[in-house]
């Protein structure tokens, strides 16, 4: 299967500037290909491909007075470049005709210098050493939290809005399968407690973008009032993206260290189906919900059930588990969100309501029995599946095989 490591990088102040340089003709070309593109398309025309947008914005380009600074830098992350251009009007034409299953994928949109940056070096253009080589950048220094388990087939160096470098290797790696044991967990994931597990624990979440809510806006107050192209406004943003960038890893870590246990200690996962898009649009409780990360939680619990032989179960988001007993089976209605705990009617059973639903996730997702012998099959149930496993690691670039 493919990973993905990250590492922290730290190049000198000329491999900087060297890096800003290679940041903006891999822009550059992306934008003059996407607007020629565009341009083909208004008129009537077909998509070039990436042969002919290669040919006309690579090879040509660098022969004119306008562009010929593009020869300045390493070749193979211009290429790159094209090649993501051209992989990603072939997924949104793929989308738009129903040949990509999932939700509708968006055209490709032009690149600025104040989003984040990346390109990426394969083949020869890079060598993996005690120090990363990179074609005409040199030797730059890596932070090596742990070792690779192959040789790279690829790297990415990004430079992030707050202005640190890193350095994320594509990998092939075997699955790291963990003995059984037998024991299976329901996980209902809440606001108030992050999660509340079937084994009657609850996890408090750390909530940081609540914790310097306050700081953040002082920040952005003060960048507001900035000049709009002034040194003092730069200043400014990049205080607000290291706070934000502060707020993510602090939530990441806590993702990270929670479902790395979870997945340790249980052979068999039963979350829930949560409509996270949907939920986010309540306007009282969408900041809160943002600031718990939900769906990355299951993309980390789902990713790293492949790489060491779990299984997650997912039930249907419209299972009646708040409202179900899990002693009896008996359905006493939906509950006001303030009601905490409650008194089953038919047995006088007292259930916690976070507690009582991570139970009824367990059944639901067919793992276990209720006291009364009492099972149900879980009505939409996906468990990560191999195929699957490069994307989700991808995406979430998990910590837990590199810093």
């Amino acid at each position: 299967m493919k990973l993905r490591y990250r590492y922290r990088i730290y190049p000198n102040s000329e491999q900087v500037k060297s890096l800003s340089q290679l940041f903006g003709c891999s822009r550059v070309v992306w934008n003059d290909a996407l607007a020629f593109s565009q341009e083909v398309y208004r008129q009537g025309g077909k998509y070039p491909g990436f042969k002919e947008l290669s040919k006309r914005f690579l090879t040509e380009a660098k022969q004119t007075l306008e562009r010929v600074w593009l020869g300045e830098v390493a070749a193979v992350p211009l290429q790159q470049s094209v090649k993501d251009l051209d992989l990603a009007f072939r997924n949104f034409f793929s989308s738009v005709t129903g040949k990509r299953k999932g939700p509708v994928v968006k055209p490709p949109r032009f690149k600025r210098r104040s989003s984040a940056q990346s390109v990426r070096f394969v083949g020869t253009a890079f060598k993996v050493g005690q120090k990363l080589t990179l074609c005409k950048i040199g030797e730059v220094k890596v932070q090596w939290s742990r070792g690779l388990p192959s040789a790279p087939s690829s790297v990415t160096v990004l430079k992030d809005a707050a202005g640190r470098y890193f350095a994320s290797f594509v990998v092939e790696a075997d699955p790291a399968l963990l003995q059984g044991n037998g024991k299976a967990v329901g996980i209902d994931l809440g606001i108030t407690t992050f999660a509340a597990l079937s084994t009657g624990e609850k996890i408090a979440a750390p909530k940081p973008l609540k914790r310097f809510l306050k700081k953040l806006a002082r920040l952005q107050k003060a960048l507001s009032r900035c000049e709009k192209g002034s040194n003092r406004r730069q200043v400014a943003r990049c205080q607000v993206a290291k706070l934000h960038a502060k707020i993510a890893d602090i939530r990441t870590d806590f993702l990270h260290k929670l479902s790395s246990k979870l997945i340790f200690e249980n052979q068999e996962i039963a979350l829930e189906d949560l409509n996270v898009s949907g939920m986010i649009k309540n306007r009282c409780l969408s900041k809160a919900i943002s600031d718990l990360g939900w769906r990355q939680f299951r993309t980390m619990v789902e990713a790293k059930a492949v790489m060491y032989g779990r299984e997650v179960n997912v039930i249907s988001r419209w299972e009646p588990t708040s409202q179900t007993c899990s002693s009896c089976g008996f359905k006493g209605g939906k509950k006001a969100l303030n009601v905490r705990e409650w008194a089953c009617i038919s047995c006088g059973a007292v259930h916690d309501r976070d507690i009582n639903a991570a139970v009824n996730i367990k059944v639901a997702g067919g793992q276990s029995e209720t006291q009364n012998g009492r099972r149900r099959t879980c009505q939409t149930a996906s468990a990560a599946r191999p195929g699957d496993a490069s994307t989700h690691l991808e995406h979430s670039q998990l910590s837990l095989f590199g810093c």
